[in-house]
């Protein structure tokens, strides 16, 4: 049979012959077969095991009919909530429902529910009570330990408890799936799979494993959940993680260690598979898929994000350990677009988490695994870090001679201070001159010393270091492309002062953001632990964290104090900081005093008021009495700042059972993971 999307009716399986699925895929998203949707790798992998596979993409969940529409499946209902958590995917930081959704047919919201996965589950169990149920993907994998929720404000149990599925797939899905199909074709049941890696599962009994405080212990002791949310990351590790044990009541949620990562033949395998490489026609007359527009000719060539933001998902479901495909596979599939009659010339991106990654940080993971409690590359890079583009260069230039490639484009995020410790510029000089489409896109997120550590990101010096050579390097090649710096407000740990640090250095640095990123809580995160119980797991030492609407509100308007509708809110933080110094005209001043008589924009001409402004205020929050400015300000520069005392969204989209990176490509960026 020629190639073809997989079913998504009984007249389409009518097609195939076949009179029967072995298992039926649910998933909250559009029906997108592409290797940057994990529905697509999932079916993709059981169809090559020799299996017969359906696609139901985002049922109507307040009637049977969807859920029915293939009938009782052999084996197994495999589910999983989309590319995104769905909550994430509904609501922006603020909570605000979102008018739009990238992975649905017409950009339309409102086609998955609320807390898909456990939504799904419930409606299957509801009508085929005795078939299995297999849940995966980014919802269940960042949730598979009892969890801070962010949008009802209280800690939950884990989603394999709350959706009643049998068994929860956590991190890369594909050995896990492989596993579990080929066990139930041999004649086990459910029950006789909870030897798997990279699994979790529910068991009445003990079992032996280490032991992480309960969900009751959690929900009821914030100093219990900084506690195991560092235990549930420290034993991520496919070399040295051990089972889990987190008991629910009288029940316990075992996780299995987890499943080695793919091998790079394995991976090879995967992106290999007959992808249609776009969404299902039945969109068409919606108006298609937006998530396939920046990742249709996009290429994964690596998996895994050894930088471990704190704030980012993808250490806790992805995974630290790089793997990457090998270059033949990688070019086959940039020589496969030149059949393609959308294809234009352009390949948008070659890349992955994080684009310049190509080998493990060091060797000594390799046997080891990756270092509990450290960093490979904050607050400094690791003595040990290898850092070399060459094989990612190497495929680069033979990608650029194939004939009928125009531009080759890199835009799934370098990280800059990676790209620094190479001792050799050469990578860096092509990505100017040949892979950047007019600006590149990096991850300073703050300036502060003390935000940057709570993030787990790299401290400021690092970015500053590459601007230059980035600006020398334009130069050079005779380029006049600009360097686009994302921004995070209200992470946990930012003061105000923090804030308003970073206000003086983008003056300093002439940047003007037109978004901003406020922090976002997702689930599973080091960052979302912070925000919940306001301790570092790591030290268990208090972190201020701005949650008020007013505090968020300051943060976000410091950044972006160049906007006049920004001016009173910003007048107001500086007072409340004590920093009422850079209110006013001056080189230093961030914003012009308020007017006279009202408010507003106040300019040269006429009259203001100046009560409050004096520095009898500096006591406050956040300043100095001599009303000094921390490390950018220009009272005070190059003094020791606080810091030295050691998600506008931005979607990644990817593999929802798989990965997640690829939102920044679907064109609405909403940050669940960076």
């Amino acid at each position: 049979m020629a190639k073809d999307f997989l079913p998504i009716n009984k007249n389409d399986m009518q097609k195939r012959g076949w009179d029967e699925l072995d298992f039926v895929v649910i998933t909250g998203d559009a029906y997108v077969d592409h290797p940057s949707f994990g529905t697509a790798i999932i079916s993709r992998v059981i169809e090559a095991e020799g299996f017969r596979v359906g696609i139901i993409a985002q049922p109507n969940w307040k009637t049977d009919a969807d859920f029915k529409r293939f009938e009782r499946p052999k084996y197994a209902f495999m589910i999983n909530s989309g590319n995104i958590d769905s909550m994430v995917a509904h609501y922006t930081a603020a909570k605000k429902k979102r008018s739009d959704d990238a992975y649905s047919a017409g950009n339309k919201a409102g086609k998955r529910p609320d807390r898909a996965l456990t939504v799904y589950c419930k409606k299957v169990r509801e009508i085929y009570p005795d078939v299995p149920i297999i849940v995966g993907g980014l919802e269940a994998s960042l949730r598979r330990f009892a969890n801070y929720d962010y949008w009802d404000d209280e800690v939950k149990p884990s989603v394999l408890l709350e959706s009643g599925a049998d068994i929860l797939i956590y991190g890369m899905g594909e050995n896990q799936i492989i596993e579990i199909v080929n066990r139930f074709k041999n004649g086990l049941s459910v029950k006789e799979m909870t030897d798997i890696k990279g699994i979790c599962y529910v068991s009445e009994a003990p079992v032996n494993g280490k032991t992480l405080p309960s969900f009751e212990a959690v929900k009821a002791d914030k100093r219990e959940y900084a506690k195991a949310a560092r235990m549930e990351l420290d034993e991520a590790d496919h070399i040295r993680g051990k089972t889990l044990v987190q008991k629910h009541g009288k029940s316990f949620l075992v996780q299995n260690p987890p499943m080695p990562p793919l091998t790079q033949s394995e991976l090879d395998r995967v992106y290999g598979l007959p992808y249609m490489r776009y969404y299902h026609p039945v969109y068409e007359s919606e108006g298609g898929v937006p998530a396939i527009k920046e990742v249709e000719f996009s290429i994964t060539h690596n998996r895994g994000c050894f930088g471990a933001c704190n704030f980012c998902s993808l250490a806790f479901h992805q995974g630290r350990f790089i793997t990457c495909r090998s270059k033949q596979s990688v070019i086959n599939e940039a020589k496969s677009f030149l059949d393609n009659p959308h294809f234009k010339g352009y390949i948008h991106d070659v890349g992955g988490p994080t684009a310049n990654f190509r080998r493990p940080s060091c060797d000594f993971q390799l046997k080891q695994g990756l270092c509990k409690g450290r960093k490979c590359l904050a607050p400094a890079p690791c003595k040990n870090l290898v850092a070399n583009h060459g094989e990612y260069l190497d495929i680069l230039r033979e990608m650029r001679e194939i004939k009928g490639i125009k531009k080759v484009f890199i835009r799934s995020g370098i990280r800059f201070d990676f790209l620094m410790e190479d001792k050799d510029e050469q990578f860096f000089r092509e990505l100017v001159k040949y892979h950047i489409s007019g600006q590149l896109k990096v991850a300073p997120e703050h300036c502060s010393a003390a935000v940057l550590d709570k993030m787990g990101k790299p401290h400021i010096e690092s970015y500053i270091r590459f601007k230059k050579k980035y600006d020398r390097l334009n130069n050079e090649e005779g380029m006049k492309q600009f360097l686009v710096p994302y921004l995070m407000s209200s992470h946990p740990g930012s003061t105000l002062k923090d804030a308003i640090e970073l206000a003086l250095f983008l003056k300093k640095e002439h940047i003007h953001p037109q978004q901003v990123q406020d922090f976002y809580p997702t689930p599973g995160t080091i960052s979302t632990a912070m925000f919940y119980t306001g301790l570092d797991p790591y030290t268990m030492e208090p972190v201020f964290v701005p949650k008020t609407y007013e505090q968020k509100k300051m943060q976000r308007a410091l950044l972006q104090y160049f906007k006049p509708e920004n001016h009173d809110i910003v007048r107001k933080a500086l007072i409340q900081a004590g920093r009422a110094d850079l209110i006013g005209f001056t080189d230093k001043c961030l914003v012009p005093p308020e007017r006279s008589g009202g408010k507003g924009t106040a300019h040269r001409k006429g009259k203001y008021t100046q009560g409050g402004y004096g520095r009898a205020d500096a006591k406050s929050a956040g300043g100095t009495a001599d009303g000094k400015s921390g490390k950018y300000g220009k009272k005070g520069r190059g003094g020791k700042s606080a810091g030295n005392a050691k998600n506008g969204d931005r979607r990644k989209v990817s593999h929802q059972w798989i990965s997640e990176k690829s939102t920044k490509k679907s064109g609405k960026s909403k940050r669940q993971t960076r």
